[in-house]
Formats: structure tokens, C-alpha cells, sequence
């Protein structure tokens, strides 16, 4: 969407995004453990962090939410022992899930799935700039976690979301989209990240009570779909000659820019 078109709808944006804010229940972050081992075989170690759909809002307890789950799925699928630890917070930014993973103590892993960018859009950062935080992630989960892959899963469907009424829900949609696109032409570049784009669809029957977040049945796809993602990945690597670090193609920007971001000020 335009700068001049947003700046026309600001005041009906605001408004509305106050009457969501009051109106929608604020789901607590489910109780339950947030490190485990599952499986047989080879050990891999996988982190999950990110935001509050990492963090399992919208279900009872962490064996319904995503980490837990995307474990069990990937020991199945890759036949692995997996050692599985879960650092995620409500509310957090691409940019602040790297702080919080900062203040985590050790981090050590193998593959890092991350689940962010939603909060991204809410704040209204610019999608260069959070591809920016990406990378920085990124960085930091290669060079001090010791991480082989990060995967990023796709933004959700944000223009299906029934808490958000229109136009709110459009053009929230839109800059979803657009922070998607700009996600996966980044991780294009590099050969140690992935976008994991599945084509998620969710409707009211899938989500929690709040319209929002993820429920059980949306959550049982997404680490599925994620579980598969990542144990291709290793089934690739396996199948690698022997040759220099993964990493950064040197010839490729480290952002794509994104045109709709050039009236972007904040």
C-alpha cells in the first residue's frame, strides 16, 4: 500500500486499532517445559525462539503450542534424538528476540527455527529494517550459538485474522505480505538461512479465542509443516560435498530493498 494511501486511512487505522487493542482478550503465555529431549538416533540440538506465536499463546499448555511439537515431528521425520529448548516472549520484535536471546545465558544449537515479524508489522517498522534484524540474528546465532541453519517461518496470514476488522485487517495484511517478501528474497541470499513458505491459510476455526494467535489445530500444521522443512534441510546437508562454510553469497545485498519502504520515516 502507498504512503499517501495509509496516511489518508491513518485516522480510521488508529481508531480501529485502539478498538481491537480494548476488545481482544490478552492470552496468557502457556505453562509448561520449555526444554526437552525426544526421539532416537543422532542428537540435534533445535532452538526455537521468537515472539508470541513461538511462545505457544493461544493454547493451554506447551505440549499444544509449537516447540514441543516441531520436536516430536522432526525426531519422527529425521529419526534424531532431538534436544529442543524454547526462548520466546509476547510482544517481541525480530530486533528484541535477538536481545532476549542475548540475556538467555548459553545459547547452543544446531538449527534455530524463529517465529517473528508480526510485532514487526504492529510497530511499523520498515520491512528493510527487519530484514536488517534478521540478518543480525542470523549473525549472531551462526558465529556465537553455533547454529548450521536458521529458518524463519513465514509471517501468518494476517489479512485472514477475524480480530482484525477491515480496513485494518487489509492493509495490515498488506505490510504482512511485503515484510514476507522481503524476508524470503534476504534469505535467498545467504546459505545457512531459509524462508520457510508454506502457504498458510487460517480461518476462526483454527485460531484461539482471541482471533489472533494460532490454536491447536493451527499449531499442529505449522510444526508439522516446519518438522519437514528442517529435516529436508539436514537430508541436503547430508548429501553435501566437502567445500568452504556455508554462508553469505558474497555477490547478493545484504537487504533487498523494498520500494514501498521509501516514504517509510520511523
Amino acid at each position: 500500500m502507498s504512503l499517501t494511501a495509509k496516511l489518508a486511512l491513518s485516522p480510521l487505522l488508529v481508531a480501529q486499532g485502539l478498538h481491537v487493542r480494548r476488545r481482544t482478550p490478552r492470552l496468557p503465555e502457556p505453562p509448561g517445559p520449555r526444554e526437552g529431549s525426544v526421539g532416537r538416533g543422532a542428537a540435534l540440538k533445535l532452538l526455537v525462539a521468537g515472539d508470541s506465536s513461538a511462545a505457544g499463546v493461544g493454547v493451554a499448555h506447551q505440549s499444544r503450542a509449537l516447540a514441543a511439537p516441531l520436536a516430536q515431528y522432526l525426531a519422527e521425520e529425521a529419526r534424531l534424538r532431538v534436544h529442543w529448548r524454547l526462548v520466546a516472549r509476547s510482544g517481541a520484535t525480530t530486533a528484541q528476540t535477538l536481545a532476549l536471546l542475548q540475556q538467555a545465558g548459553h545459547v547452543e544449537a544446531d538449527v534455530a527455527v524463529v517465529v517473528s515479524g508480526v510485532n514487526d508489522v504492529v510497530e511499523q517498522v520498515p520491512s528493510r529494517r527487519a530484514v536488517l534484524a534478521r540478518e543480525a540474528l542470523a549473525n549472531w546465532l551462526r558465529n556465537r550459538a553455533g547454529v548450521r541453519h536458521v529458518v524463519f517461518a513465514p509471517l501468518p496470514p494476517v489479512h485472514q485474522f477475524p480480530a482484525l476488522p477491515h480496513p485494518l485487517r487489509w492493509v495490515a495484511g498488506a505490510d504482512a505480505r511485503r515484510h514476507d517478501r522481503a524476508l524470503a528474497d534476504w534469505a535467498a541470499t545467504r546459505g545457512d538461512v531459509s524462508h520457510a513458505d508454506f502457504g498458510l491459510r487460517f480461518n476462526r476455526g483454527v485460531m484461539a479465542e482471541d482471533g489472533f494467535h494460532p490454536g491447536e489445530p493451527a499449531y499442529r500444521q505449522c510444526a508439522s509443516l516446519l518438522a519437514q522443512h528442517v529435516a529436508a534441510l539436514l537430508r541436503d546437508e547430508a548429501h553435501e560435498p566437502a567445500g568452504p562454510p556455508r554462508g553469505r553469497n558474497p555477490n547478493a545485498a545484504a537487504a533487498p530493498s523494498d520500494p514501498s519502504d521509501r516514504g517509510d520515516r520511523r
